[in-house]
């Protein structure tokens, strides 16, 4: 929840400018909804695409100060971010919540990004594994393949977020491993090779190229460090 409209424009030109007309790699803004529609027509045809923080899983109805799915695709986003740990545990969704979102998001087009990953307290009682699958099996559950192939999975040890704190490249590495081997039991071979994983958690620019030399680890979920073009283009433009 950070920008108000002149300072969003003004961070996504300069991510745009700094980006060239080739990064690289895909990189896609989740905005505050209220900054959808000038961000999607500032960015479209461009090296960054768009996304939206949130939505309800419902086309609509009486569920005021909610977004739906297809507000999202109307005002010019392509992605959606779901089930972040903020939504998790700040506003208390649940994994049924998160499956009925990642449903609804298909349903409409949009490309999701499925967050996951564990408290320190899970962590402390050596939980991690089985909370992590059991959020991807419940959010995946039922999907097609060709369902599941669209979307990307984000991993967030909740512990890591905004702490300063960030799991060793070996740690992500190790979980990130242990989702695409859920996925593969889900899905089969096909659809986890080709899933992007991300690593979520205090990520910076001295942090990630360790993450990213990991086998498993193909991108980062940045939160405050994208919040100044500068930091997020030195992420951005780690190879």
């Amino acid at each position: 929840m950070y920008t108000v409209r002149e300072e969003a424009l003004a961070l996504a030109r300069g991510i745009i400018e700094g980006l060239g007309s080739s990064s690289g790699r895909e990189v896609i803004v989740f905005t505050p909804a209220v900054h959808l529609r000038e961000l999607a027509a500032l960015c479209a045809g461009g090296p960054v695409a768009v996304g939206a923080q949130n939505m309800y899983f419902e086309k609509e109805g009486a569920f005021t100060g909610e977004i739906s799915p297809s507000m999202v695709r109307d005002a010019g986003a392509r992605w959606i971010l779901i089930g972040h740990s903020e939504r998790r545990h700040v506003f208390h969704e649940t994994d049924d919540d998160v499956h009925k979102k990642l449903r609804a998001a298909l349903a409409e087009g949009l490309s999701p990004m499925v967050c996951v990953g564990e408290l320190l307290e899970e962590r402390e009682a050596g939980r991690s594994e089985d909370v992590v699958r059991i959020q991807t099996e419940k959010a995946f559950e039922g999907l097609s393949k060709e369902e599941a192939a669209s979307a990307v999975i984000a991993y967030e040890p909740v512990w890591a977020i905004g702490t300063g704190k960030v799991a060793t490249p070996e740690i992500a590495q190790s979980m990130h491993r242990y989702i695409r081997g859920v996925v593969r039991g889900m899905f089969g071979g096909g659809v986890a090779d080709a899933m992007p994983l991300l690593y979520g958690g205090s990520v910076k620019p001295d942090n990630v190229a360790g993450l990213l030399a990991m086998e498993d680890i193909d991108g980062a979920l940045v939160g405050g460090a994208s919040l100044k073009a500068a930091s997020f283009l030195d992420i951005a433009r780690v190879s």
